[in-house]
């Protein structure tokens, strides 16, 4: 399949700490993708960096055989990318529709954050789609309820209803299962599989493994910043790599913990 996002020898360090090291990654159009490895091992900084939050030392990122290498956030986002975090960003003191109405905004202009963002408040067709995503994703009954009521794995939802507004050709989601109840993890696998069979691929980074083997199509893992192994989710359970990133070597005949 056809790569759609590629990071080629990707490095970057910050001060005497090495984050990422000739890291290369693909993810297949029309796939899930996983990210994996131990902690510090350098998932949220690649995230950072393909999305123009932090500029790469060295390497280059590719979006559809476009390079987007150390392109501001605002670029990015207009280029195709939507991305979630792991501490979710919505607008706390706006409604969930008003949340809504500024990604419309956002996607449209491809010019960062709007100083007042309700300057402009979203026509009928804006509306129409927002409420359509708020449906999809299962809280548009919250549409007018503040953003700082909903509970934490709704915000998650939230924030992937707005990313959505942009209807971008690719999504990465940032811990989406973390911190979140069982039953919305459940909501959030199967949104992912739907919009997944309707053509939006997904690079996820998550540390919930029955979450990323039950879903993903493919999974790297990172360790010490490098991608030391790709493959599905059936190999890399039992990829002797993987276990050494993340149990470490076992040394002198011992087995590791």
């Amino acid at each position: 399949m056809t790569a759609l996002l590629r990071t080629a020898g990707v490095t970057k360090a910050f001060g005497g700490v090495q984050a990422l090291r000739e890291c290369t990654v693909e993810v297949a159009e029309g796939s899930i993708a996983g990210l994996i490895g131990p902690n510090g091992s350098g998932k949220t900084t690649l995230f950072n960096i393909i999305t123009g939050y932090e500029r790469v030392d060295r390497g280059e990122v590719w979006l559809g055989g476009r390079p987007i290498t150390n392109h501001p956030p605002d670029r990015v986002f207009a280029a195709g990318i939507g991305r979630t975090f792991q501490l979710t960003r919505v607008f706390s003191r706006l409604t969930v529709m008003e949340n809504m109405i500024v990604a419309a905004q956002h996607a449209e202009r491809g010019h960062g954050w709007l100083r007042n963002p309700l300057a402009r408040a979203g026509g009928p067709a804006t509306r129409r789609r927002a409420g359509e995503l708020l449906e999809f994703t299962g809280i548009a009954g919250h549409a007018g309820a503040l953003a700082e009521t909903l509970s934490y794995g709704q915000r998650k939802l939230l924030e992937l209803s707005y990313v959505l507004m942009a209807d971008p050709a690719i999504v990465l989601l940032d811990e989406p299962a973390g911190g979140v109840n069982p039953t919305l993890i459940t909501t959030i696998a199967d949104r992912i599989r739907q919009l997944n069979e309707q053509g939006t691929t997904f690079l996820i980074v998550e540390h919930n493994m029955d979450f990323v083997m039950g879903l993903c199509h493919q999974v790297t893992v990172l360790d010490y910043g490098t991608a030391v192994v790709t493959g599905p989710p059936g190999v890399i359970r039992t990829d002797p790599r993987v276990l050494d990133a993340y149990l470490g070597t076992a040394e002198d005949g011992d087995e590791a913990p």
